[in-house]
């Protein structure tokens, strides 16, 4: 017998047809909260008197929170792990508060330093660091959703959306407040509409995920209203409010009024990516420059757009016939007539029109080749005038408001867009506070709904939001939080660890301002965080939830690729600025559009940080991706970890790793000089702070002596050997380039510019030779050159320089460098 299965929109059909809820009167949720019931914790507003515990190894306690944590262990029984060593220390602090590895140099420094305050001078030096805020600024990325592009099936570019990351950065690094961070973030625009840095917090609602070629803006607009809700309850109340939108919260009070009554703080939001970063005389300088190319263009721009006005006509009534009914009602009002709602549904249809002039072009070139002609011609006439043309400042991408009255906001039956219920008002669900309406105060051109909204989240009366992000925080640090759930701080939610520890800490944040660096520097050095990492059997919590030792973490995908270039001294430290695309393996086909990924052509780009890395939202960089990197089409709370083969392969058989490789064993012949034990010594300071002990030396001179052994027996059938960066080079040339750039540029060349002096060298050498001899030179797998720029050099064989190349390339695939203790 034939088996049939109904789709999901069809069953929601057939049960929307028995309802007998069809009207406001009709609808009455049960389970909401009960003003005067008793709340759970952690929706209580913070306690500042939290008492500190009595400990009995008091000498122990650095920072007050070392004091909650040494209590549940001597109540278990457990005693705390004895401290890191300084060089395991440095290595882990650095790398947490900078997502990169320390130097050398700076290790032996930190260990050199007998003075008391050793650890808060490495501490500070951290935090005033900008690298601070990058590394930082990936982790509430990851929270914010945050990616380049669209997302959905054309995945289109936000060309503006970069300034959004930088604003991350800069906020981290100046330690902006964070009850500060999170209002521009939520309502920049309201609170603060002349100031473009405002402007660019919004960013943060700007993140979701959307799809410029929806049929139906209906939808698309309460999809977007349930993004933003979801997204606000998440990431700043631990609250996973959108189990509400369809119905009553089956766990938390929450019901699915209060749901839709929180919505309607949001709905009135939509966004504008053309708002002009410039202000003042620079932007009135633009402007005039502007006008005056208009003026001398006007006559040939107008021809161009006669041509392509009626393709234009006949592809926006094709695209206007492609809405549904409801959407074409509200789009094509006169402006008049135009209510709240209809003017979101018109503002949403002019962004869907990006690209309109280039698909005519494209229709005109296809269909129209006189035309078409005509058109290309005054092109040209108009390229004539781009000297009168100022540059292109780019925009800003922020989120604004279409007027002071908001779109009404209604209870949706089972969440279904077109099947609304009564109206509900703007309104916090009643299990947060007894205040559930909040004083709004519209302004000329904004409802104020999202200001009301962003004063309560860092009020005295809102406990949430501290906790919330202080848990994350530690989480971050520790690898698991207080409330081990960090994004569900309800009922269905872990249990804290320690709870007083959560609230002690998330009430002293607000007390000092809510500065994020003040609380790293508590968690930087306290005892708990100072721990070593070494596993013990404690049977009372095997688990280590109650901080016995420090827990050991596997570096994150960026954490991984950043030290990978630091160490091989590529790392490209430019700040800021649009994305970039380093190279990607060409076996990959990024998500079936490597046309998309167009190489940066400044090979500087391809060693910048991970975070300025162009976030493709559907396909993310494979290395990263490999190396369980966030999703950003949602919130991402905490990286997961996970143990598979790509990662291993990824690192093994990497081209771009190889040559990663090759530059650090290039780099450390280069440091150590000719002594194969210093060299050994070197490439353990630089990976994992410390000098391999006699056994583990004898084992990689061992390894050196079977690899050299292996590349001599196989130079003849390879093509060329992967020799350390830089070998074969005379030492004399190589000091005469650095003399000619100090002599020339006042600066020593950068490797890039080294290279292509020598390869020019090389190739002119080649040439005098080829000219003399009547043949072309064979490197023999050379990396670099090989006339000129090489000469007879004393040194390693290439067999034992392939060898060594083999022995950095296996290091920094073990856990010892991959991992952080």
């Amino acid at each position: 017998m034939p088996k049939f299965r109904i789709a999901p929109i069809a069953v929601a059909t057939l049960l929307a047809g028995f309802t007998t809820l069809s009207s406001a009167e009709d609808y009455a949720p049960p389970g909401g909260f009960v003003k005067g019931s008793e709340r759970p914790w952690s929706y209580t507003p913070l306690n500042p008197q939290v008492s500190t515990p009595a400990v009995k190894a008091k000498a122990w306690v650095r920072q007050p929170l070392d004091a909650f944590v040494l209590a549940r262990l001597e109540a278990q029984g457990i005693s705390p792990s004895p401290e890191a060593d300084r060089r395991a220390f440095i290595r882990r602090a650095t790398l947490d508060a900078w997502g990169l590895l320390p130097t050398p140099e700076e290790v032996n420094a930190f260990v050199a330093d007998k003075s008391p305050k050793a650890h808060e001078k490495l501490v500070d030096r951290l935090l005033a660091s900008p690298r601070y805020g990058e590394r930082q600024a990936r982790r509430w990325l990851d929270v914010s959703r945050y990616a380049d592009s669209d997302g959905y099936n054309t995945d289109g570019t936000r060309p503006n959306v970069w300034r959004y990351r930088d604003y991350v950065v800069d906020s981290f690094n100046a330690d902006k407040p964070f009850d500060r961070f999170v209002k521009e973030q939520i309502a920049g625009d309201e609170l603060w509409p002349d100031r473009k840095e405002a402007l660019i917090a919004t960013g943060f609602l700007r993140n979701l995920p959307d799809e410029i070629n929806a049929r139906d803006l209906n939808l698309k607009k309460q999809e977007v209203a349930n993004d933003l809700t979801d997204t606000v309850s998440s990431v700043f109340l631990g609250t996973t409010l959108g189990c509400a939108q369809c119905h009553d919260h089956k766990t938390e009070k929450i019901t699915q009024q209060e749901y839709y009554q929180f919505q309607a703080f949001l709905v009135n939001a939509s966004w504008k990516d053309d708002v002009s970063p410039l202000s003042g005389k620079a932007k009135a300088d633009h402007d005039a420059q502007l006008a005056r190319w208009e003026a001398a263009t006007k006559d040939i721009r107008e021809q161009r757009e006669a041509l392509l006005k009626p393709t234009i006509d006949k592809l926006e009534t094709d695209r206007l016939s492609g809405f549904v009914p409801a959407t074409r009602e509200s789009i094509t009002k006169p402006a008049s007539e135009r209510n709240a709602y209809d003017r979101w549904i018109y503002h949403r249809n002019l962004w869907t029109m990006q690209g309109r002039t280039r698909n005519a072009e494209n229709q005109l070139k296809t269909k129209d080749k006189d035309s078409y002609a005509k058109y290309q011609a005054l092109g040209e006439q108009l390229k004539k005038f781009d000297h009168l043309k100022p540059k292109d400042p780019g925009a800003i991408s922020t989120m604004v408001e279409l007027g002071p009255d908001a779109p009404p906001t209604r209870v949706l039956f089972k969440g279904i867009y077109d099947r609304p219920l009564q109206e509900v008002q703007p309104g916090l669900p009643a299990l947060w506070t007894d205040d559930t309406a909040l004083k709004i105060e519209p302004t000329g051109t904004s409802s104020g709904r999202r200001t009301a909204l962003a004063n309560w989240l860092v009020s005295p009366d809102n406990g949430l939001t501290a906790r919330v992000f202080v848990n994350r925080q530690w989480s971050q640090f520790f690898g698991r939080g207080i409330v081990d759930t960090l994004a569900d701080f309800g009922k269905t939610g872990s249990k804290p660890t320690h709870p007083e520890l959560l609230d002690k800490l998330a009430a002293d944040f607000v007390k000092q301002g809510w500065s994020v660096k003040t609380l790293h520097k508590q968690i930087l050095l306290s005892s708990t965080y100072r721990q070593a990492s070494q596993a013990r059997d404690v049977k009372q919590d095997p688990e280590n939830k109650l901080l016995w030792a420090f827990p050991r973490q596997r570096l994150e995908a960026e954490q991984l690729r950043d030290s990978l270039l630091a160490a091989s001294g590529l790392l490209e430290e430019k700040r800021g600025g649009p994305a970039v695309y380093p190279p990607i393996p060409p076996n990959f086909d990024i998500g079936g559009q490597r046309n998309r990924w167009q190489t940066s052509e400044d090979p500087r780009d391809h060693h910048r940080r991970s975070l300025y890395v162009f976030v493709l939202r559907n396909s993310p960089y494979p290395l990263l991706e490999t190396f369980d990197w966030a999703n950003p089409q949602s919130p991402h709370f905490r990286r997961d970890v996970t143990t598979t083969a790509p990662q291993a392969l990824a690192l093994v058989n990497s081209d771009l790793v190889l040559g990663w490789s090759q530059a650090l064993a290039g780099r450390v012949i280069r440091e150590a000089g000719g002594n194969e034990g210093a060299q050994i010594d070197r490439v353990y300071e630089i990976l994992f702070a410390r000098k391999p002990d006699a056994k583990e030396k004898e084992k990689l001179v061992a390894f050196l002596n079977a690899q050299e052994a292996l590349q001599a027996g196989q130079a003849a059938s390879v093509k060329k050997q992967h020799l350390p960066e830089g070998w074969g080079v005379d030492p004399k040339l190589a000091r005469q380039i650095d003399g000619f750039y100090k002599a020339a540029y006042q600066r020593a060349p950068d490797r890039y510019e080294r290279q292509a002096l020598l390869a020019h060298l090389d190739s002119q050498a080649a040439k005098r030779k080829t000219t003399a001899v009547g043949e072309s030179p064979d490197d023999g797998g050379g990396t670099v050159a090989t006339a000129a720029a090489t000469s007879p050099v004393k040194g390693p064989s290439k067999a034992r320089a392939a060898a060594f190349v083999d022995l950095v390339h296996t290091l920094v695939n073990t856990n010892e460098f991959t991992y952080r203790f």
